[in-house]
């Protein structure tokens, strides 16, 4: 089962010291960095962060999927990257929260909105 959790316009910065920031309907910031030791990260952010330059814009789709056949029971982000193509990522264990600040963030082929890059 697909279950659309929300979704709204996210938009993705890189900063002066060359961090990457997602925001999702400007209300929740999440630094996106790399970890040698895990991957990519998503961490909580509540402090304002002066863009340098704006990477990408556009809307986000967030589901929470289960017993799918074709897909993995986890949490899928997708960001629309334009002209109808979406990028999907798999939340391990969804966004970050005040409590759980940290999360991994996995690249995917899988796309529950359209087509993929």
């Amino acid at each position: 089962m697909v279950t659309h959790l929300r979704s709204g316009h996210y938009r993705l910065i890189e900063t002066r010291r060359q961090i990457k920031i997602l925001a999702l309907d400007d209300t929740e910031t999440y630094a996106w960095i790399w970890s040698e030791a895990v991957g990519e990260l998503l961490i909580s952010s509540h402090s304002s962060h002066h863009t340098d330059h704006i990477l990408a814009t556009g809307e986000y789709k967030l589901y929470d999927v289960t017993d799918e056949p074709e897909l993995t029971d986890l949490e899928h982000l997708e960001l629309s990257i334009g002209e109808g193509r979406w990028q999907g990522y798999l939340l391990l264990s969804g966004l970050p929260t005040d409590t759980h600040t940290k999360v991994r963030i996995i690249p995917t082929t899988e796309c529950i909105t359209g087509s993929t890059a």
